[in-house]
């Protein structure tokens, strides 16, 4: 498998596939390397419909698994109207999905972002917005505050801080960035906004320890939430490609004592739109954002259906990791 036969624009995926490909896993969507049936997830009910709201970023981390950037547009930003889109075939097919989530790159560099807050909070969904909470979201602070009063407790903010030490944090994003995004949570807080954390997980920190360690920073910066019982936090593990991990086959689901039906991809779909598209498409997640192959449809009817398990992202985040994005 030549890096130039892998269909995809991202450099990380290019690297994961290649890295793979050449030990022989991930390569047949049904099939292991070994020659076992793949593990495949079946869509048990929509509870949850993700947008990526563009991949331009105003941070360029170090390990971030879509590559969001200053001038990265493999993923465009996504419009009010194509957002309304999908919230109409949620009504129309009468589905009990409760929440719209959004991700990006950075989701308040897009124009249309409170616009599309406003069309999703006035529809009656809760939503949750990933943010790295520097600068860009400053400027969106009055147009917030007013749909925040407006449907009290329905929006929360989940801002991504890597870790609970400035040094770890800022080899991730950069120099600066560690204050002004505490600073920037004390003031949200203070505003009455629902708040949550979204960090990173290190080989040599016990979770005990990783939330107290958030608890006490955000207590230094009187950001009045807790997480220490492990509510109003995710702490993701890391996404590597040099890590070998294993292929999922229909057997670990015994092996493992893990349920199919406990994936994020069970009960979730991400919109995406690509460049170069004039129509966005449906991924079962919000991991697996450039690889075509998980590509399920133009409409969310389309995208009901199995999902294989044909990615390392699958076995190191979600079976094997224990992880959601929408946890």
């Amino acid at each position: 498998m030549l890096l130039k036969d892998l269909k995809t624009k991202s450099l990380k995926e290019q690297e994961i596939k290649q890295n793979f490909h050449y030990k022989g896993k991930f390569r047949e969507p049904t099939t292991t390397g070994k020659g076992d049936d793949r593990a495949y997830v079946e869509l048990t009910n929509l509870d949850t419909l993700w947008f990526n709201t563009g991949t331009r970023c105003n941070l360029q981390c170090k390990n971030c698994y879509i590559e969001s950037s200053p001038t990265n547009d493999e993923l465009l930003y996504i419009t009010t109207d194509e957002v309304k889109t999908y919230l109409d075939e949620i009504r129309d097919l009468e589905l009990s999905t409760k929440q719209i989530s959004f991700t990006g790159g950075e989701p308040f560099l897009n124009k249309d972002m409170v616009p599309i807050l406003d069309l999703c909070l006035e529809r009656g969904f809760n939503v949750l917005v990933l943010t790295n909470a520097y600068r860009a979201i400053d400027k969106h602070f009055d147009e917030l505050d007013v749909l925040n009063k407006k449907y009290p407790g329905k929006l929360t903010l989940r801002i991504s801080l890597d870790h609970h030490t400035e040094s770890v944090h800022e080899r991730e994003r950069g120099p600066k960035t560690f204050n002004r995004t505490l600073t920037t949570m004390n003031t949200l807080s203070k505003m009455d906004f629902n708040l949550a954390v979204a960090g990173r997980s290190l080989e040599n920190e016990s979770r005990d320890e990783a939330l107290q360690g958030y608890q006490s920073i955000l207590d230094e910066y009187e950001v009045g939430i807790t997480v220490t019982g492990g509510e109003n936090i995710v702490i993701f593990p890391e996404m590597t490609t040099d890590q070998d991990v294993p292929e999922i086959t229909t057997d670990c689901w015994d092996i493992l004592n893990i349920k199919a039906a406990d994936q994020m991809c069970a009960t979730e779909r991400m919109v995406v739109k690509r460049k170069g598209t004039d129509t966005p498409v449906v991924l079962p997640c919000t991991l697996i954002a450039y690889d075509e192959q998980f590509e399920l449809g133009t409409t969310l009817k389309e995208s009901f259906q199995k999902v294989y398990l044909n990615h390392p992202y699958c076995a190191q985040f979600c079976v094997l990791g224990g992880a959601s994005c929408s946890a």
